[in-house]
């Protein structure tokens, strides 16, 4: 926690303490300010009293020392802020009572209870991530609000992964907030009629996070891990909740699959690696094997391969390929066609071609990758001109090769790889 995430007020703590506070919120924020919601009926409440609450454990944990159970520590005391300010209003009645006779219970229990559990996981965090990425909110509304509530990062954090001003992820939290108070969105799981919809918006606001990490559209590091890293364990979680939909277990399977080559993308300097110089020794075999079990229940679910499984597919391909060379392009090729039936997209069609490329031939792929241009439906897009360079550098027109990768590089958003195409321009 930050000061611009927590209340005004003097807060004494120690490095320790500070270091707990900030795991605990990061593993469990979810579960806390999900029961709160349940509890107070307001989302934007329930988690200002959950800040209150951590405030409240870096004023008093120094001194008193971190409970056996923190997270159930710091949801007692929100519980107890929430009770104090329906008394101020003079709300105070039956039910509150009741609330407050438990509560002193369970603040007795906190202290002595056994460690929390970070594997626990109930309906309420379901709920949670359903919020979230409600439709009502917009796209970078929702994912600002999920890694903040339900991802436990701070404004900060989230700030630093964007490449935005910590005011700009502020101001979208509390509209985010302000907008699902206006729209009166209810704290539940929505009925098994909308599911399909549903879970298909919140995985698209994960697949966004993993992929901002995956390739950073701007800035100066060419990939940010941790949010990366984040997606994945969020959709960890959402797996475990929902067990049976196979769309959730291939995201999960894709992005661990794709995460397992993320230790070979960069040297030590930070500098792009890219997949045909990279070490696979230094591929991350644990990532492969939870990836590809992940795919196993995607397909134990039935239904076919969807959209995500058709992607987690190619990336198995890559994992089990001892070198480029072995890899199996002529499958890549198939499963790319698949998807781009299932979901058309330029982008899709863009790497089918450098697949084309790889199994068939640049002649192939050049003229793939012509239509696209053609059409216009890419303009803008930094790696149109990069794969038509590489396309165009392996049939030996250099010059032609190096005007298309100074457009890329003119076009391209993140400072690495912008450097790298420049780099391309001079000596290819």
């Amino acid at each position: 926690m930050t000061a611009s995430d927590s209340p005004a007020g003097t807060v004494r703590s120690t490095p320790d303490v500070e270091r707990t506070v900030a795991a605990v919120w990061r593993i469990e924020s979810a579960k806390i300010v999900a029961t709160l919601t349940r509890m107070v009926g307001d989302f934007g409440l329930a988690e200002d009293l959950a800040q209150d609450a951590v405030l409240e454990a870096l004023r008093q944990w120094p001194a008193e020392g971190v409970p056996r159970n923190p997270a159930a520590w710091l949801t007692a005391v929100a519980k107890r802020r929430a009770i104090d300010g329906w008394r101020r209003q003079e709300r105070y009645d039956d039910r509150i009572a009741t609330l407050a006779h438990d509560l002193e219970r369970e603040q007795a229990d906190a202290m002595d209870a056994d460690p929390w559990d970070p594997d626990a996981i109930d309906d309420d965090v379901l709920r949670l991530i359903f919020i979230s990425c409600h439709p009502v909110l917009s796209r970078e509304a929702s994912v600002a609000l999920t890694l903040r509530v339900v991802g436990g990062l701070t404004s900060e954090e989230i700030a630093r992964a964007f490449v935005v001003p910590t005011a700009t992820v502020q101001q979208r939290i509390v509209r985010a907030k302000k907008t699902l108070g206006a729209a009166k969105v209810p704290f539940e799981v929505p009925g098994r009629e909308e599911y399909p919809e549903r879970i298909a918006a919140v995985l698209g606001v994960l697949y966004l996070v993993f992929n901002e990490g995956h390739a950073a559209s701007s800035g100066a590091d060419w990939m940010r891990p941790e949010l990366s890293h984040e997606a994945i364990r969020l959709t960890r979680v959402l797996a475990a909740l929902v067990p049976r939909e196979r769309d959730v277990h291939s995201l999960l399977a894709l992005m661990e699959l794709t995460a397992a080559r993320f230790p070979a993308r960069v040297d030590a300097h930070g500098e792009p690696i890219l997949l045909a110089d990279q070490d696979r020794s230094r591929w991350d075999r644990g990532r492969i094997s939870r990836g590809r079990a992940a795919l196993e229940r995607a397909d134990a679910a039935g239904r076919g391969r969807g959209a995500y499984g058709l992607q987690a597919a190619i990336a198995e391909c890559h994992a089990v390929a001892a070198s480029v060379d072995d890899t199996d392009w002529e499958r890549i090729v198939l499963l790319y066609e698949a998807l781009g039936r299932l979901a058309p997209s330029p982008v899709v069609e863009l790497n089918r071609a450098a697949a084309v490329a790889m199994a068939t031939g640049p002649a192939s792929a050049l003229r793939i990758i012509d239509a696209l241009a053609e059409s216009g439906a890419l303009k803008g897009y930094h790696l149109l001109p990069a794969t038509r360079g590489e396309m165009l550098l392996k049939l030996g027109r250099d010059e032609e090769a190096r005007s298309e990768f100074e457009a890329a590089a003119r076009l391209a958003g993140n400072d690495r790889e912008r450097a790298l195409l420049e780099a391309k321009a001079r000596t290819d």
